[in-house]
């Protein structure tokens, strides 16, 4: 068993599991009932993507274009995720990722702009296993 990162929206992978959204807000447009089946996420768990704030300063740092800008996101995000309740959350995303499939994701196309690419470091860090 494992934790995968993914996009929201694609393809689930065979044995992917129960599909975490670490999204601010649900997929618009769409009805709750659907999120599971159009591939959306099973459970939406805000607790662990960027603040409001922090998620204006990532979308700044992409319209830059600056990769200092972008850094400095990482950096505000991690220190987020730093906090009682996210860092308790990680800890039991990577304990869970031991025992059982799931995965965690995000809208964004690019995962290496996105507060994903982030979220697989920090799983990391503290043990999950991560397929790719």
């Amino acid at each position: 068993m494992a934790i995968r990162i993914v996009r929201l929206g694609s393809d689930r992978a065979p044995d992917e599991g129960l599909r975490i959204g670490t999204v601010r807000r649900p997929p618009r447009g769409v009805p709750k009932a659907e999120f599971a089946s159009q591939n959306w996420y099973d459970v939406w768990y805000p607790n662990l993507a960027p603040s409001v704030e922090t998620m204006k300063q990532a979308q700044a740092a992409l319209a830059s274009g600056v990769p200092a800008q972008w850094a400095a996101f990482g950096r505000k995000y991690k220190s987020e995720m730093a906090e009682a309740d996210a860092s308790r959350s990680l800890d039991l995303l990577a304990a869970l990722s031991h025992q059982s499939a799931l995965s965690v994701g995000c809208y964004c196309e690019d995962e290496a702009h996105c507060h994903r690419s982030f979220l697989r470091a920090l799983l990391a860090e503290r043990g999950a296993k991560i397929v790719d």
